[in-house]
């Protein structure tokens, strides 16, 4: 649950996007030169991308550092205006988001998380990530797949991101989402490369450099649990495979790197004080407890539930996945207004509404009955007044399985209040910190002389270093400082 006011992601996306556009057929990629499947011209892609654009920033947001986020659009739009489609409206942006990933929509619109820029060593690697996004894009690969799911009547199969069971929109009016979760062939993939190798050379950089970007996303994906968004390792090829065949590829075009852009020292000191990890600022848990300290509430969940904090939902799931229990802001002006809003959906039959309070909070309640599609469900709904916002707490489950988790439910919504513990409050998260070694030194020395708040290994990790490896004199070296010492 973050803190944006962004609760309404653009849903605009019509039909006619698609059906309009059913008559371009094939035409000739500008970027591979050869024909492909497009139900889709240019402005309707475009358009997708657009209104994708402003859901995927309102539902993940965007890392707040104008400074850095004008340089990642600005070296993006030097390396798309080498491309084959120069006239897009590139658009790069910086997602506030741990996870190692990076991603493209249709129409220009490109994405690298915070947790890749702090694995990345070199403007050169940025580079080979951007171009290789890029190259998804002039090669038209998200068009060509919806072109071909749209011929053979597949949906994307996307849920609603927020209460399915209450807003039930068509797979294409959730189109915008769904774009991240597109599959990419594995000649797609293979393709961005190649595609990225060539704006990399025509924007002057060392492309062996790209070579290093497949080996550390390998060590990465050893390294890390499933994550929370579609990762570059979850939708492509084995990152080594693909280093083998930039090598080689390299290795046939016998290009001369004497004057290649690395940019290692420019790039490292651009991510001095970069926040690294979940920054708890944003909420995190403590057991079943949830903490927010921006916003300076707290709630508990059921225990043994499993739970998820959203950027814009706050949500708990039954060991069954038969209950949920979900936080979201509310568009309505006071809690009764909230309840009735809640209650005015189609397929919802509320209660009688109930005003009071919940800690000392004002609030107001109601039980409820829905129809979905897959059956009925009983919940309850309490809507509290806490400074400038009003918050929307929801548990429901199967009609049938109510009376079990009414208890536990009713409990866990009435448990928000308000956050008063200092060490809480004043939580900061951990950050990058560039340092120059004066001597030759080992990683172990390193991290002895300069210590850090995470492991040795992740250390080694976001320096692509290895234990017991060596650190040449007046290299920059990341480290990370400060965090939760809870």
């Amino acid at each position: 649950m973050r803190k944006t006011r962004a609760a309404r992601s653009g849903r605009a996306i019509v039909l006619g996007l698609l059906v309009g556009a059913m008559g371009t057929g094939c035409a000739t990629n500008p970027a591979t030169g050869r024909r492909q499947l497009s139900l889709v011209g240019e402005q309707d892609e475009i358009a997708m991308g657009r209104q994708a654009d402003e859901e995927i920033t309102a539902t993940m947001g965007l890392y707040d550092d104008p400074e850095l986020q004008g340089y990642v659009q600005a070296l993006g739009s030097e390396l798309a205006a080498t491309s084959e489609r120069p006239h897009l409206p590139w658009t790069f942006r910086v997602i506030d988001d741990p996870i190692v990933n990076a991603f493209a929509l249709p129409g220009g619109f490109i994405y690298v998380t915070r947790g890749i820029l702090s694995h990345l060593n070199s403007e050169a690697e940025l580079v080979a990530v951007l171009g290789h996004e890029i190259g998804h894009v002039t090669a038209r690969h998200a068009v060509s797949r919806l072109s071909k799911s749209q011929l053979l009547g597949v949906g994307l199969g996307v849920g609603a991101i927020l209460s399915p069971e209450f807003r039930q929109v068509s797979d294409l009016a959730q189109l915008g989402f769904g774009l991240l979760f597109l599959k990419y062939s594995r000649g797609d993939e293979l393709q961005a490369d190649e595609l990225g190798l060539r704006y990399s050379l025509r924007g002057g950089y060392d492309a062996r450099e790209m070579a290093e970007v497949y080996t550390v996303l390998k060590k990465v994906g050893e390294a890390s649990s499933a994550g929370r968004l579609p990762s570059w390792l979850a939708t492509h090829p084995d990152p080594i495979n693909r280093r083998d065949a930039i090598e080689a590829r390299l290795a046939a075009l016998g290009h001369d790197f004497a004057d290649a852009k690395i940019e290692r020292r420019s790039y490292l000191q651009r991510l001095d004080g970069l926040v690294f990890g979940e920054d708890p600022r944003e909420g995190f848990f403590e057991g079943q407890t949830f903490l927010h300290p921006a916003l300076e509430f707290r709630l508990a969940f059921p225990e043994g539930w499993d739970t998820q904090n959203r950027r814009q939902s706050l949500v708990a799931v039954s060991p069954d996945e038969d209950g949920l229990i979900e936080l979201t802001l509310s568009s309505g002006a006071d809690p009764q207004a909230a309840v009735r809003e809640f209650f005015g959906q189609q397929g919802v039959t509320g209660g009688r509404l109930q005003s009071g309070s919940v800690n000392g909070l004002p609030a107001a309640s109601g039980r409820f009955e829905a129809t979905t599609q897959s059956g009925s469900l009983s919940g309850r709904v309490v809507c509290v007044r806490y400074g400038e916002s009003t918050y929307q707490l929801l548990g429901y489950s199967s009609a049938d399985k109510w009376r079990s988790y009414e208890a536990s439910i009713e409990q866990s919504l009435r448990s928000f209040e308000r956050l008063t513990d200092p060490a809480v409050l004043d939580i900061e998260p951990a950050s990058l910190s560039i340092v120059r070694p004066r001597g030759a030194m080992t990683l172990e020395q390193f991290g002895e002389r300069f210590p850090s708040t995470v492991p040795l290994e992740q250390i080694a990790l976001i320096n692509h270093l290895e234990r017991g490896g060596s650190i040449a004199a007046g290299l920059e070296v990341k480290r990370v400082v400060g965090g939760p010492s809870r």
